[in-house]
C-alpha cells in the first residue's frame, strides 16, 4: 500500500474528509505513492522520534501534533533556520513520509484520543455522556452542538485530589503534576480536557461554563492559561468550595489516543505493521 492509500483510508474510517485548505491534516513531508514499509504512530515528530523510526524500520509516520513547529505547519518563516534544515535533512535521509493525524482524528465518529485516554487508564466504563444542551442556554444548534463534543465527563470512584494526582503521575510515568485546590478534598466527577481543550477551543469560558453545570468536581487538563481555569479553581478552592485541578501538559493527556492507534490500523493496514513511538514528556524539572 502507499502512503496515499493508507490516508484515504483512515479518512474513510473516521467519516470525515475535509478539504486540504480546511485542514492541518496533511503530508508533511516524502511523497504520496512510495510504497509503506511499516507505519509509526506518535503524539509528535520530534528528532528523537525519527531516530527511533528509522532505527525501526518505519518508513510512514503518523504523527497528531505538527512537525514544524506551529499549529498548520507552515515553513514559510523557518526555511533558512538551521534547527528546520538540520531536521529536514533527518527526515529525507532517512526517506521518511510524515503525514498529520489531528482534525479527523477529533471530529470523526469518535475522538479517538479520548478512546486512547480511556484505555490507559481503564475509564472505559466511566463516561458519563453529555445530552441536555439546555443548561448552557444555547438557543443556535451549532453552538449547542459544542458542548456535546467538549471535552469529556468521567464519574469514577470516589478518591482524594492528592490521590487522583498520584494515580496519573504513575500511570503517566510523569515526575511532576501541578496541582490547583486543596489535596484532601474528596472527588468523584472529573472533566478531561485533552491537548488545548482546556484553552476552551476559541471560547476562552468553555471549560469553567463546563466545570459549573456539570458540577465537576476537577479538571484534569492539557495545556492551561494561568487566568482563565485555573484561577477560577483556585478562587473556588479559596472559598472552600469542591473544586480542583490537575495539569498533565498537552503530550501527557494526548499520547494515548496514539498509543493506541496501532490497534485501530489493523484493519484497514493490510498486514502493514505498525508500532508506537512515544514522543515523551517535553520537559524536565529541576
Amino acid at each position: 500500500m502507499t502512503v496515499q492509500e493508507i490516508i484515504d483510508k483512515i479518512k474513510d474510517k473516521t467519516g470525515v474528509h475535509l478539504p486540504p485548505d480546511k485542514t492541518c491534516d496533511l503530508l508533511m513531508t516524502g511523497e504520496p505513492d512510495m510504497e509503506v514499509k511499516k507505519i509509526g504512530c506518535t503524539f509528535m515528530a520530534t528528532v528523537d522520534v525519527i531516530r527511533e523510526a528509522a532505527k525501526q524500520g518505519v518508513n510512514f509516520i503518523i504523527t497528531h501534533e505538527p512537525t514544524w513547529f506551529n499549529g498548520i505547519d507552515r515553513t514559510d518563516w523557518v526555511e533558512n533556520d538551521p534547527v528546520y534544515l538540520e531536521k529536514k535533512k533527518l527526515i529525507e535521509e532517512n526517506h521518511i513520509a510524515i503525514w498529520r493525524f489531528h482534525d479527523h482524528m477529533h471530529i470523526g465518529h469518535v475522538d479517538e484520543i479520548y478512546t486512547g485516554f480511556e484505555k490507559e487508564f481503564g475509564w472505559e466504563s466511566c463516561r458519563v455522556e453529555i445530552t441536555d444542551t439546555e443548561r448552557y442556554g444555547e438557543k443556535d444548534p451549532a453552538r449547542a452542538d459544542f458542548w456535546k463534543h467538549f471535552g469529556a465527563v468521567y464519574r469514577i470512584p470516589k478518591t482524594t485530589l492528592k490521590e487522583l494526582g498520584g494515580f496519573f503521575k504513575e500511570k503517566a510515568g510523569m515526575d511532576v503534576i501541578q496541582i490547583v485546590g486543596n489535596p484532601e478534598m474528596e472527588v468523584e466527577k472529573v472533566s478531561v480536557l485533552v491537548g488545548g481543550g482546556s484553552l476552551g477551543l476559541g471560547r476562552e469560558e468553555a471549560p469553567m461554563m463546563q466545570m459549573f453545570r456539570e458540577d465537576i468536581d476537577v479538571a484534569v487538563c492539557g495545556d492551561i492559561t494561568e487566568w482563565t481555569l485555573s484561577a477560577y479553581v483556585r478562587d473556588a478552592a479559596m472559598m472552600g468550595m469542591r473544586k480542583g485541578m490537575l495539569v498533565l501538559g498537552h503530550e501527557r493527556s494526548e499520547e494515548w489516543g496514539m498509543k493506541y492507534l496501532p490497534e485501530w490500523l489493523e484493519p484497514i493496514s493490510e498486514g502493514i505493521p505498525a508500532v508506537f513511538l512515544d514522543a515523551g514528556e517535553p520537559f524536565s524539572y529541576l
